[in-house]
């Protein structure tokens, strides 16, 4: 099992929101709701890319930038995150029943350090950081280094996420996928499979996911 995190697993894009709209204010503008939501599942130098180039003013050091939003997103995740419905207890299930786990998140590894706090370190056996591979998503290679750090074939993998960044890069990687969308809409496509919420997911739907692939 491959899990996403921000949107998916807890509900920090809202954190998001506050951060980056605290950025755009402190260099004296305001986000564009187009540019928030062209942001979401985005690594964070794309991220700065497009809150620049929405602002007018895309000579900016994306470096700083970035330095500013991860100290304030520091703040706002030791705050307290909360879980996404049924995210608690799909991921629990998943764990008891021995499958193995893997967090694969564009979040740098100093914010998702944080919320391991949230989500249990023992939660996974593997986690993939957005600033520990080559290519962040839509790039498959997050999800191609989980399943292998996890062992596991990529095709025998179900990939959940939450956003159009996350889910190209799952469909890319070759694992089946389980979309749960939370803050942009999810186009239909083919080898995806969309719930409305994560209480809708269990065992047996993910079994089926991988059921439908061929062996």
């Amino acid at each position: 099992m491959l899990f996403d995190m921000d949107g998916t697993l807890v509900d920090s894009e809202k954190l998001w929101d506050v951060a980056l709209q605290e950025l755009a204010a402190f260099y004296g503008g305001e986000l564009s709701e187009a540019a928030r939501k062209a942001i979401i599942g985005t690594s964070m130098a794309a991220s700065m890319r497009i809150v620049h180039d929405d602002l007018g003013q895309p000579e900016r050091d994306p470096q700083a930038s970035a330095e500013w939003i991860n100290a304030r997103i520091l703040e706002l995740f030791r705050s307290g995150l909360r879980w996404r419905p049924g995210a608690m207890a799909l991921l629990r299930a998943v764990r008891a029943a021995d499958i193995p786990t893997a967090l694969v998140t564009s979040s740098g590894r100093p914010l998702v350090e944080v919320a391991l706090d949230t989500l249990g370190r023992d939660s996974f056996d593997a986690v993939v950081c957005g600033d520990e591979v080559g290519a962040a998503k839509p790039h498959p290679e997050p999800y191609l280094t989980a399943a292998r750090l996890l062992g596991v074939p990529i095709e025998r993998c179900v990939a959940i996420e939450d956003s159009p960044t996350g889910v190209a890069s799952a469909l890319a990687a070759g694992a089946a996928v389980l979309a749960v969308p939370a803050e942009v809409p999810l186009a239909p496509a083919d080898g995806v499979h969309q719930v409305e919420s994560l209480t809708a997911a269990d065992l047996e739907l993910l079994s089926a996911l991988l059921g439908e692939r061929p062996a």
